[in-house]
C-alpha cells in the first residue's frame, strides 16, 4: 500500500551519467516545490476548518451559555478529586467519560493518584453510556467536569485550582467513517482542541508533562509490517488519520518551542468492557443478538481484513507507564529553559486477527450464529490491516500485552450482557 516516491531502494544499482547530477537537482527542487505546495494546501485546509470550528466573536462565550462550573462548591469537588498521596501524580484526564478515559482514570485513582476528568459528553454515540461511566467514576472518587477542551477559560481555571503534574489527553473526535459526514468536528476537536490545551499547558507554572492519544491510523497506506514508529506516516487514508498526524506535528512544535514534555501513544484497535458502540466488535454483538445481518468487508481479491485488536487493560498499562516515565517539562511562563522529552509509542497486541475470526469468537460466547454478509471493502478511509511493532514500548515502558482476543472478547460479552440486562444493573457491570 506504500510507495517511495521515485526514490530507489538500492541507489547503488543505478550508475549516473555525468549530466545527471544537474537533472537530479532539478528533480529535487521540483519535488521540493511540490511538497511546499501541498504543505501550503494542507495548512490552508486546517486554518479554514479552524475558523469554521471556532466560536463566532459575535456569539456569547461558552462561559455565559453554560454557567455550570465555578464557585466554592465546584472548586471543592475539583480539589477533592485531584487530591493525591504523598508521592502520587496529579492528573487531568481529558475525555474522562470516554472508553479509554474511564479505564485510565479508574486505574490511576485506585493506586492513589489525584485524578480530575473533563468531558463534553457529545452525542457521537449514545451519551447515556458516557453518563453511566461518569457515575462509575464519581462513585470511585473521580469528579468529571462537564466542559470542552476548546474552552480556554475553563482549562485555565482548572489549572488555577489544581497544579496538575500531568495531563492525560484522551479527548478526541473518534471514528474513521464519521469523518465523511462531519469533517469539521474532527478539526475542531483533534486539532483546535489539542492546540488550545497545549496553549494553556505552555503558559502555566509549573508546566505539566503531557501524554496523549494519537492513533495507529497515522500509518495509513503504509504496507511495511509490522508498523514501527520509524515508518513513514505521510499517507493518511482518512481525515481522522490526518488530524492525528497533524497532532503529532503540533506536539513536536510545542515541545521544540515551549519545552513541553509530550508523549504520543498510537493505539491499535482498543476493545473491551465499557467500549465504544461505533466499534465493529460492539455493534456486531448487538446485531447478532437481535438476529440482524452483519456486514464483513473483505480486501481486494477476497483477502482478509485484519486488525491488531488490543484489550483495554493492556492499553491502560501502557498509558500509566507513559505517565510514570514522562520527564518534567522544561519551560516556565511560556518560555523554554532546555530540551524537553518527546516520545511516540505503538500500543498494540502484535497479533493481527481477521475480522471474520472475531465474529466466530463472538458467536461462540454469545451462543448465537451470526448472519454474515460479505462485501468488498468500500473506500471510506478504512485500511486492510494493522499490525503493531511494540519493541520500543517494551524497551522504554516495559509494555507487554497479555490478553488474547479470545479472552478479551469473553470478558466483553460478559460485561455487555450484564450491562444491557436492565438499568438497575448498568453501573454494577464493571
Amino acid at each position: 500500500m506504500s510507495h517511495l516516491d521515485d526514490i530507489p531502494s538500492t541507489p547503488g544499482k543505478f550508475k549516473l551519467e555525468k549530466s545527471q547530477p544537474y537533472i537530479h537537482r532539478l528533480r529535487f527542487h521540483a519535488s521540493l516545490s511540490k511538497l511546499t505546495l501541498w504543505s501550503s494546501f494542507f495548512l490552508v485546509f486546517i486554518l479554514f476548518y479552524y475558523v469554521l470550528s471556532s466560536p463566532s466573536p459575535s456569539l456569547p462565550s461558552r462561559r455565559s451559555l453554560n454557567d455550570s462550573w465555578g464557585g466554592p462548591d465546584w472548586e471543592k469537588r475539583v480539589t477533592r478529586s485531584a487530591k493525591t498521596s504523598a508521592h502520587g501524580l496529579t492528573v487531568l484526564v481529558t475525555g474522562a467519560a470516554g472508553f479509554v478515559g474511564t479505564h485510565v482514570s479508574m486505574a490511576l485513582k485506585r493506586r492513589g493518584d489525584g485524578v480530575l476528568g473533563i468531558d463534553n459528553f457529545n452525542h457521537y454515540y449514545d451519551p447515556r453510556l458516557k453518563r453511566d461511566r461518569q457515575k462509575l467514576l464519581e462513585r470511585n472518587g473521580v469528579f468529571v467536569v462537564e466542559g470542552d477542551i476548546n474552552d480556554a477559560s475553563l482549562l485555565r481555571k482548572l489549572f488555577d485550582v489544581v497544579p496538575f503534574t500531568h495531563v492525560m489527553h484522551l479527548a478526541a473526535q473518534a471514528g474513521v467513517r464519521y469523518a465523511m459526514q462531519n469533517p469539521g468536528s474532527y478539526v475542531h476537536s483533534n486539532i483546535a482542541g489539542f492546540v488550545n490545551l497545549l496553549e494553556v499547558c505552555k503558559s502555566v507554572n509549573p508546566q505539566p508533562a503531557i501524554v496523549w492519544a494519537s492513533s495507529s491510523s497515522v500509518y495509513g497506506l503504509n504496507s511495511k509490517v509490522p508498523f514501527s514508529e520509524k515508518d513513514r506516516t505521510d499517507q493518511p487514508a482518512s481525515l481522522y488519520a490526518a488530524t492525528k498526524k497533524a497532532g503529532e506535528e503540533i506536539a513536536h512544535t510545542y515541545n521544540h518551542i515551549y519545552g513541553l514534555s509530550i508523549t504520543g501513544l498510537r493505539f491499535f484497535t482498543v476493545y473491551g468492557p465499557w467500549g465504544r458502540p461505533d466499534m465493529a466488535y460492539f455493534f456486531f454483538t448487538k446485531d447478532i443478538l437481535k438476529g440482524k445481518p452483519i456486514t464483513i468487508f473483505e480486501a481486494p481479491g477476497h483477502g482478509s481484513v485484519a486488525r491488531d485488536f488490543t484489550y483495554i487493560d493492556d492499553i491502560v498499562k501502557g498509558c500509566v507507564a507513559s505517565l510514570d516515565t514522562a520527564k518534567k517539562s522544561t519551560g516556565s511562563g511560556g518560555k523554554k529553559k532546555g530540551p524537553a522529552q518527546l516520545r511516540v509509542f505503538n500500543l498494540g497486541n502484535t497479533s493481527p486477527v481477521p475480522v471474520s475470526n472475531l465474529v466466530s469468537i463472538l458467536e461462540k460466547h454469545l451462543k448465537v450464529k451470526a448472519k454474515r454478509k460479505v462485501l468488498p471493502m468500500p473506500r471510506n478511509g478504512d485500511v486492510k490491516f494493522t499490525h503493531a511493532n511494540i519493541s520500543l514500548a517494551h524497551k522504554e515502558l516495559r509494555y507487554k500485552p497479555s490478553t488474547d482476543l479470545e479472552t478479551g472478547l469473553k470478558k466483553f460479552v460478559k460485561w455487555y450482557l450484564n450491562y444491557y440486562q436492565g438499568s438497575k444493573k448498568r453501573i454494577s457491570a464493571w
